[in-house]
């Protein structure tokens, strides 16, 4: 395994209190700085819900699950929301297993996803 990141995220605006972050390639431990830079460029945008594609998701390890908690976190200090799309039944059952689903709401797919960015959001989890 290469210690270089094998990931891309793609940072796209969508309305005014919401951006996309398309996850593409491998979510491990080498894909900190990258995910993390696309985190402070959609927060540059002054949002208040991002919304994790994950439909170019190539594969996830546990390191790459523990950055998703890290970023929620990040986001629930700065009072952002997590949503998230694009999962595979493999890696939905991950979240379930994990309890992130419990604080990131999944959606089958972005146009779900930003339906829900719209309405005001529940009152989250806490981790």
């Amino acid at each position: 395994m290469s210690n270089s990141p094998k990931i891309n995220v793609v940072v796209r605006p969508a309305g005014s209190d919401t951006c996309i972050l398309d996850v593409q390639g491998e979510l491990t431990t080498f894909a900190e700085d990258k995910l993390m830079a696309a985190y402070n460029e959609a927060c540059n945008h002054n949002v208040r819900n991002i919304v994790l594609n994950f439909g170019g998701l190539e594969y996830m390890s546990s390191s790459g699950i523990g950055l998703l908690v890290t970023l929620l976190i990040r986001a629930q200090r700065q009072q952002k929301r997590l949503l998230a799309c694009g999962l595979d039944d493999h890696y939905r059952h991950i979240f379930q297993l994990t309890r992130l689903d419990e604080a990131i709401s999944i959606h089958p797919d972005e146009a779900s996803a930003l339906a829900d960015a719209a309405t005001p959001p529940a009152q989250p989890a806490s981790w």
